[in-house]
């Protein structure tokens, strides 16, 4: 496999076990509304800091552009974050 496919395993890897560490917490998240239908709450927030930081320790040099913390870096290379990575609807707190 290509070293940058496995860099992305790597990371959604990661972050598929902050999202699971949560799955059984859904009543204590924190979210918060960031517009019409649109929600972040802090597994977002999680999940998305250790993509980050494993494309980061992998390729230092590389952009990435983030749906929660927006563009880090410039570089022929982008690595593109835009999940849903936790869905979260109004109707989970009900």
């Amino acid at each position: 496999m290509h070293p940058m496919l496995n860099t992305a395993v790597k990371a959604a890897r990661r972050a598929g076990k902050v999202i699971m560490r949560y799955a059984s917490q859904l009543d204590r998240l924190t979210v918060e509304n960031k517009g019409r239908n649109d929600f972040v709450s802090q597994v977002d927030r999680e999940a998305e800091a250790e993509i980050i930081d494993v494309l980061k320790r992998a390729y230092p040099d590389h952009a990435i552009l983030a749906e929660e913390t927006g563009r880090q870096g410039k570089s022929e290379f982008l690595w593109i974050i835009d999940p849903p990575l936790f869905e979260y609807d109004d109707n989970a707190k009900r």
